[in-house]
């Protein structure tokens, strides 16, 4: 495998760089250097994007949960603190949203979805939210939106670390260090995580705790750049996480089962820019793991594996400021194990293209296609257009169309019992229209859109009783979307505003019943006050109520009531200096006590608190 390595760098290098002499431009530079996925930002005209800025990733928690659940149009459904977390992104399944680490899609293998409560903040430079369908750019499961986890590089002279630990109810510990040093030859940024509770929060309004939730996991990110020419830039990103946790029990049930998981992810990149070309290699291996105890003080359990390996070559032109165009060639190779499906393989091929225009200053446009090629399956093709249109000085338009997919999962297709090898994949079409208000500091989008998705993959018992997947659902979501932000300085005195509305129908067009699972309304509001060394903070997040089963009826055992969550909190820096600086805070999470459940039978903590020390040097 290495020699077979080596000599791809060599062919795709001297191919594609052969004869060309120009000189590097200073900005396409500094984009190739800090991006791990410049197609977020340059193929993306009318596509709504959101990025999460410094402030709002440190007064959130780590998990990524918490943080998408108080500052996105994204609804979560948790068992529990801690516990297993998936989105409904614009009324879509778990699996229809895709979460992108530095370009690649992680998405599981096996179940199709990636659990937000393993996802540790900490470590990433940005978190982007991109909404609507990506399937040509991100691939399998990009239909509702995306999420991006950004490790960008920067090359200058620094060396700056980070040590943060925290502690809080129900015994929950967190430890981390992350540093971050390099010049203008080379970077590295590694960062170390480590989180522990007991999790044993009160069940409001009855004389139970949530037993049999406790928890604990580490992460760690290393990634590195250095310059091999003026020319050719190598990059090694990797994350791994390992996680063990007990699932708690219900309301009606107690729970002595235990899940162990692990994810490590490795990317090697390697990026040749010369005058208006520029090619990208990435080898990426992707390895998932997890351990099912149905009794935690047994030593039985049931396992499953899966290895991917990745080969993504893409070679970008920039004919002039105005147009430029990508390719993109991906193969990847997943072998799975396990004990209920065996050893399955897929191979995947993919090609893509992506072009963007702008005509003048005001219109900018983009036309993508992509084509796959899987191993004993359909080939989908799909594609997208999209483009802003700048009518005034502070009023933008987007709009943008797409088809987009989701392949069956290892488990549709292989799981012994029930797996169906007969599945086709889900396919989707969709339409978005944004308008965008800019003022100095003020901004509003308002976004509505619709998606259909036919084929959809839905476990049901089939006559036997036995469940297994069919294509069987066709679905509709549609709604509309509001974000605000707006930061005033007065002298001194900084204050920032940010908050979301989403009103989203999703209903099955056999039976016209939403979705279970997907609130009518979710909206969410920050307010941040700052002055010298003190920063005081409020969250309000609001999901309106869901149906837990089809038929949509309205009860205990059939329904969800709404809710209303509130944390507030206060920072407090003790001295900050350009080269060090102390930061105390401290967060009180659900103020007003509210018993609320994401899922059935499944109660969220009480109020609870968390004290946070921070040092930078």
């Amino acid at each position: 495998m290495k020699q077979i390595f080596t000599f791809l760098i060599l062919i795709l290098g001297l191919g594609v760089c052969s004869g060309v002499q120009a000189q590097v431009d200073a900005v396409q530079k500094l984009d190739a250097v800090i991006l791990s996925d410049s197609k977020l930002k340059n193929y993306a005209a009318g596509i709504k994007i959101e990025k999460l800025t410094d402030s709002v990733l440190k007064n959130n928690a780590t998990s990524l949960t918490n943080l998408l659940a108080f500052n996105s149009n994204i609804y979560f459904k948790e068992n529990g603190a801690g516990m297993v977390s998936s989105p409904s992104f614009r009324g879509t399944t778990a699996s229809q949203t895709a979460v992108i680490w530095n370009g690649i899609n992680i998405n599981s293998q096996l179940n199709g979805q990636t659990d937000f409560n393993t996802v540790n903040t900490s470590n990433y430079s940005s978190i982007d939210i991109r909404s609507g369908g990506g399937s040509v750019q991100y691939g399998s499961g990009s239909i509702g939106g995306s999420i991006h986890l950004n490790n960008d590089l920067t090359f200058t002279d620094h060396v700056e670390t980070r040590l943060k630990t925290g502690y809080g109810s129900f015994n929950s510990k967190n430890l981390g260090v992350n540093s971050s040093f390099g010049s203008e030859a080379w970077t590295a940024n590694i960062g170390v995580d480590y989180v522990d509770s007991d999790n044993d929060y009160k069940y409001l309004g009855t004389d139970s705790v949530n037993e049999n939730g406790e928890f604990h996991n580490l992460n760690m990110n290393v990634n590195l750049g250095v310059f091999i020419s003026d020319k050719d830039i190598l990059k090694l990103y990797h994350q791994s996480y390992i996680g063990e946790r007990n699932f708690s029990g219900t309301l009606v049930g107690p729970s002595r089962s235990k899940y162990e998981d692990e994810n490590f992810r490795s990317m090697l990149e390697w990026s040749r820019i010369i005058g208006k070309f520029s090619s990208r290699l990435k080898v990426v291996h992707l390895h998932e793991m997890f351990k099912y105890f149905e009794n935690k003080d047994k030593d039985n359990y049931s396992l499953g594996r899966v290895n991917t390996l990745l080969i993504n070559h893409s070679f970008n032109v920039s004919f002039n400021e105005k147009l430029q165009f990508k390719t993109i060639l991906e193969y990847s190779n997943s072998k799975g194990n396990g004990d209920s499906f065996k050893e399955p393989v897929r191979n995947v091929f993919s090609t893509t293209a992506l072009l963007n225009h702008k005509p003048n200053n005001s219109i900018s446009y983009g036309v993508n296609l992509r084509q796959d090629f899987t191993t004993g399956g359909e080939r989908p093709f799909v594609f997208s257009v999209d483009a802003g249109f700048d009518l005034f000085e502070h009023y933008q338009i987007q709009i943008n169309g797409s088809k987009n997919y989701r392949i069956p999962t290892f488990n549709d297709l292989y799981w012994q019992p029930g797996g169906n090898l007969d599945l086709v994949p889900e396919s989707s079409y969709q339409i978005d229209l944004g308008q965008n208000f800019n003022y100095p500091n003020f901004n509003v989008k308002l976004n509505g859109y619709y998606i259909n998705t036919e084929d959809m993959i839905q476990w049901q018992p089939n006559s036997t009783g036995l469940w297994s997947p069919i294509n069987i659902g066709e679905v509709a979501s549609y709604g509309a979307e509001v974000e605000v932000k707006s930061h005033y300085n007065i002298n001194e005195h900084q204050f920032n505003v940010s908050g979301h509305y989403s009103y989203t129908v999703s209903e099955d067009l056999e039976t016209n019943k939403q979705l279970i699972y997907v609130p009518f309304h979710k909206g969410n509001l920050a307010l941040a006050y700052n002055y010298k060394v003190v920063t005081v903070f409020y969250q309000h997040m609001f999901n309106g109520g869901v149906f837990t089963t089809a038929d949509n009826l309205e009860g205990r055992f059939t329904s969800l009531s709404g809710f209303d969550v509130g944390n507030m909190g206060c920072n407090y820096t003790f001295f900050k200096n350009t080269k060090n600086e102390l930061e105390i805070g401290v967060t009180l999470k659900n103020i007003f006590n509210e018993v609320y459940e994401n899922v059935a039978f499944r109660p969220m903590p009480n109020r609870n608190f968390n004290i946070q020390i921070n040092y930078k040097f």
